[in-house]
């Protein structure tokens, strides 16, 4: 899986910025709100199974909202790193990480390895065997 390797690239580098790495995963209900009706593709526990068989990641945490910053306030971490293409100030629970004195740290997503990506590329291609069938 493509977005795999991606997501595995992004977990050690997050791994490097402190002792313990705790994930914050969206809740199968949380996706299908930000994503839509045929999202997650893989349920919520089995992500959270994969996500702690990375060598990387120490404990993942599922949240219900559509945003981490509850349970961000209930860990209180000294390092907050979200992947993606933001700036500081738009990452939730930046304000909160950087008042009691932590960091918080964009990390740099690879370009075109996203589950969006793959779901397009498996319906493209399928749909293009579909028809020549």
């Amino acid at each position: 899986m493509c977005c795999m390797w991606a997501i595995c690239a992004t977990l050690i580098e997050a791994k490097k910025l402190g002792d313990i790495l705790v994930i914050g995963l969206n809740s199968d209900a949380s996706v299908r709100r930000l994503k839509g009706p045929h999202r997650p593709v893989v349920k919520q526990e089995d992500r959270r199974e994969m996500l702690l068989g990375l060598k990387p990641v120490d404990q993942v945490f599922y949240f219900e909202e559509d945003t981490p910053l509850e349970l961000i306030q209930a860990v209180q971490p000294d390092v907050l790193a979200k992947g993606g293409d933001y700036r500081i100030a738009e990452i939730v629970g930046a304000d909160f990480v950087t008042a009691r004195g932590g960091q918080v740290v964009p990390l740099v997503l690879v370009d075109g390895k996203s589950t969006t990506n793959l779901i397009d590329t498996i319906v493209s291609r399928y749909a293009q065997t579909k028809k020549e069938a």
